[in-house]
């Protein structure tokens, strides 16, 4: 391989190439047009761009915050830290990521809550016995334990990729 070249699974681009697709990154071309402009693949750019992106460009480029990051900042706005305030001490670039991130947690407190109706009406009539209250309850609480373990085991399946259910006739396993 000569100097200026890098291998990747058996092409090579000379530097010039990495630079020219760098440079047009850079300069605002969309990744998808670069990639089918050189036919490279879905990595191949990103990594060019952090091992030959410009310092404006790394310095430019967009964070991307975890759940817990923005958890914080929203923790800090309630706890009583102004938008303007909290976007200072976290180094956000602008109040409004802040007001955002704000929305999604009252949009998120808000599909978690749910509206429970009454278990048993001021009808004297049909009031149940106690027992039977209690056992309605005890089945209301079972029902949602069981919605969320399956969204657990949901979650879990999606991010280790692995099944963990059992399938449909799938035979014991011999020990």
């Amino acid at each position: 391989m000569e100097k200026g070249e890098i291998s990747r699974i058996g092409k090579r681009y000379s530097l010039k190439i990495i630079l020219e697709a760098v440079g047009l990154a850079e300069s605002g071309i969309p990744r998808q047009e670069i990639r089918e402009r050189f036919g490279l693949g879905t990595t191949t750019l990103s990594e060019w761009l952090r091992l030959y992106g410009s310092e404006e460009y790394h310095r430019n480029k967009r964070k991307v915050y975890s759940k817990t990051e923005k958890r914080a900042v929203v923790n800090a706005v309630n706890n009583g830290l102004s938008v303007r305030e909290a976007q200072v001490a976290y180094g956000l670039k602008c109040s409004r990521i802040v007001r955002d991130w704000i929305r999604q947690s009252e949009a998120e407190k808000f599909d978690l809550c749910e509206v429970v109706e009454p278990m048993a009406k001021n009808n004297k009539k049909e009031q149940e016995p106690e027992d039977v209250s209690a056992l309605r309850r005890e089945l209301e609480l079972a029902k949602l334990k069981i919605e969320a373990l399956n969204t657990l085991i949901d979650v879990a399946e999606d991010q280790l990729k692995i099944d963990i259910r059992k399938k449909s006739g799938a035979r014991r396993s011999s020990k």
